[in-house]
Order: structure tokens, then C-alpha cells, then sequence
């Protein structure tokens, strides 16, 4: 068991229908030591890939990708919402459904801040139907950039996002995975994944 997989039993509650309440370390209060080490692992995982920009989505996703840019020491860039948002010369735009206000999402980045030179890590907090992360795709893809691959802090597993973006032949890392919650029994069964060290070594820390 890894560490966020410890910190999501010890501190997240499960609601009726499927909900995990991890939001007082997560996505709104923040546990910098869990950040920091979610941004560790992210960098490990993807140690073999080139990375020059750190892309998230507003607004959860923005503090792990900043701990994260803070490790490459390159620009975090994170996509804008908007419902009025459409299409100019200025912006690249696309759009995510968003399944907790069910409604459909205009996100952007103005194009000065994606280039066609630009290696970029896709970074969220969670990851459940993989609308946002197909639209940050987009969104890198309209730019004439790469993708160097997709780091997820707690995937549902379950739901059909991971399954979507590997079968496109993502590069995706999930810290933690979930396969099962329980409500009644506030129980929790994590899909089993290889053994991970982090070391100081493999990070290539400053």
C-alpha cells in the first residue's frame, strides 16, 4: 500500500453513491506533505519522458500541478472554464462534460502558453469518466504539441476513464486506484499495482 492509498483510509469518508470525500488533504484543504510527495512520485513515474509544461485543469488539479512544475522547473499552464467561451484566434477551446454539475463545459488556454515545441504532462486529482483529460488532450493536440503522458492522484477505477485513455495508448499513471468503495461498511479495495521506492536518486532532485 502506498502512501496516498494510507492517507485516502485514514482520512476519506465514503458518501451514498459512490462519492469519496478526500477534501480535507486533496481538493480543499491542502496537505502540502501529501502534495509534495503525489508530485515525487508523478515525476518518478515519468523519469523515462521529456517534460517541458505541466497542463491541469481548474481548479483541484492546480496544486498538484504546481508542486509538480516546481520539480521540472518548467511553466504550469492550467485550462479556464467557461460556458461563454467559444472558438477565436486567440484561444484553443474544447469541451468536457463536467458529471458533478451535470453540464457541459467550454474549457481554454490562450495560445501564447501552448506552443508546437512543448512535452506536456497532463496532471488532475482525480480521475472518473476522463472528459477533463480528453479535452486537456485536445487542447494539447490543437497546439501542435505532445502529450508526454497523463498523472492522475486517485483514479475511480471502475468508471470508464482509465480504461479509455489506455486503450487510446496513453502514457497514464494513477498513484491510487480505486476498484471497489463500499458506503455501509466505509470500506475501500485498491487495485494492486507494482512496487514503487522513491528515492531522492530516482527523482533527480536538486
Amino acid at each position: 500500500m502506498n502512501f496516498l492509498e494510507e492517507k485516502i483510509l485514514m482520512d476519506g469518508t465514503i458518501k451514498q453513491g459512490n462519492i469519496l470525500k478526500i477534501d480535507s488533504f486533496l481538493n480543499h484543504q491542502i496537505d502540502i506533505d501529501i502534495m509534495r510527495q503525489i508530485a515525487y512520485e508523478l515525476k518518478r513515474r515519468f523519469r523515462d519522458v521529456e517534460v517541458n509544461k505541466v497542463l491541469t485543469i481548474e481548479s483541484s488539479g492546480i496544486a498538484i500541478a504546481t508542486m509538480l512544475g516546481n520539480l521540472y522547473d518548467v511553466p504550469v499552464v492550467f485550462a479556464k472554464k467557461g460556458e461563454s467561451a467559444n472558438v477565436t484566434d486567440d484561444k484553443y477551446v474544447s469541451q468536457a462534460y463536467s458529471f458533478t454539475h451535470k453540464r457541459m463545459n467550454n474549457v481554454f488556454v490562450s495560445q501564447p502558453y501552448l506552443h508546437a515545441s512543448d512535452k506536456v504532462l497532463i496532471v488532475d486529482d482525480f480521475l472518473a469518466d476522463g472528459q477533463a483529460s480528453l479535452a486537456l488532450m485536445d487542447l494539447v493536440h490543437q497546439a501542435g504539441a505532445q502529450v508526454a503522458g497523463i498523472g492522475i492522484a486517485v483514479e475511480k477505477g471502475w468508471q470508464r476513464g482509465g480504461k479509455i485513455l489506455r486503450e487510446m495508448g496513453c502514457r497514464l499513471e494513477s498513484i491510487a486506484i480505486i476498484d471497489e468503495m463500499d458506503w455501509e461498511t466505509q470500506t475501500i479495495r485498491f487495485r494492486q499495482q507494482p512496487e514503487r521506492k522513491l528515492t531522492k536518486t530516482n527523482l533527480n532532485m536538486k
